[in-house]
């Protein structure tokens, strides 16, 4: 049953299986383990950024794609429900509505940049893809009649509890990963997988490799525009900076890279570890430099000020230590055992 729901693709590692399971319990107990606002926020942020990794790496990691774009299907999707329920007010048919009109905005525009982009080299798609997001990222601040502009829109959603709203984030959340190992592990997946490792090689045996570019294009905008949507539905905000910044891009770039290319359980893992340190990082290091005050020179090392590099050089050790990756490195060392 298990293996079913995972779409046969198990762990491989007892270590990772574990990591996996604390995961995903940690995330369905946050509300009675972590009580507080801050740590119900990070927990409702893991799961948003584990569907947005996921869907980023469709691209990445099982097709080598490298596209910059990624987040401005992430922004589509948080705007499609921030206008429809400042428009319509706080209801199921705005929100149903807003996820509609924004799914739609990203099939267009990713059919769009796929068809017209995907035959050039990939250093060219990815400068195309670049100008775009940049272009809509503007677009979204100059159009403050409809978005707000860089004040952004605040609304209200249909459901008043914090702790209903977690627990449909953690399920559809749940739902849209599990969909996403469904769909790299079906045979659709296998060649995109294929078209990775030799693009010619596909060609040759009689794939189109521009169409299955594509449509692996437009399944992980339209993945990244359902993790918007849980964005703006959870904040009951957004604005430019929120979902369109390219800080996300480069978020999502060091938590592929951490998790582990090419596998969905990376994203799960990159993810955690990534936002946990992001947000807890700098109360460790405030910890950290309360205990050492008597010491002027490490006391300043490990200011709060300093988180950046300190997550810098918590990056830098990862990929040194792990250069598959998280997930590549816990499977590889349980194939030696």
């Amino acid at each position: 049953m298990l293996s079913r729901a995972l779409s046969h693709d198990l762990p491989r590692s007892r270590w990772l299986a574990a990591l996996l399971i604390a995961i995903v319990l940690g995330l369905a107990f946050a509300p009675l383990l972590f009580p507080g606002t801050k740590a119900l926020n990070v927990a409702a942020k893991v799961m948003i950024f584990i569907v947005l990794v996921a869907s980023f790496d469709l691209l990445l990691g099982y097709t080598g794609i490298v596209s910059f774009a990624h987040t401005m299907f992430f922004g589509i999707g948080a705007y499609g429900i921030a206008i429809a329920s400042t428009r319509l007010g706080p209801g199921w048919g705005a929100i149903a509505l807003g996820l509609l009109a924004a799914l739609l905005l990203s099939l267009a525009l990713s059919l769009l940049i796929g068809l017209f982009s995907l035959r050039v080299k990939a250093i060219f798609f990815a400068m195309i893809t670049l100008a775009v997001a940049a272009a809509f990222q503007t677009l979204a601040a100059q159009l403050s009649a409809l978005t707000g502009g860089d004040d952004g829109l605040s609304f209200k959603v249909p459901v008043d509890s914090r702790l209903a709203s977690y627990y449909a984030l953690f399920v559809i959340a749940l739902v849209l990963v599990l969909a996403l190992l469904r769909i790299v592990n079906s045979p659709f997946g296998r060649v995109l997988q294929a078209i990775r490792e030799n693009p010619f090689r596909a060609e040759a045996i009689g794939y189109r490799t521009v169409v299955y570019r594509t449509l692996a294009s437009v399944l992980a905008a339209l993945f990244a525009t359902l993790a918007g949507a849980l964005l703006a539905f959870w904040l009951r905000y957004n604005g430019p900076d929120t979902s369109l910044s390219f800080e996300i891009m480069l978020d999502v770039l060091l938590i592929v890279v951490i998790g582990g290319m090419g596998t969905v359980y990376g994203a799960v893992i990159g993810s955690a570890l990534f936002v946990i340190a992001q947000n807890y990082l700098q109360d460790a290091l405030r910890l950290a430099a309360g205990a050492l005050e008597g010491v002027p020179l490490i006391a300043r090392l490990v200011s709060p000020d300093r988180w950046l590099l300190w997550l810098g050089i918590l990056f830098v050790l990862s990929v040194y230590h792990f250069p598959t990756g998280v997930v590549g490195r816990l499977r590889a060392m349980s194939s030696r055992v």
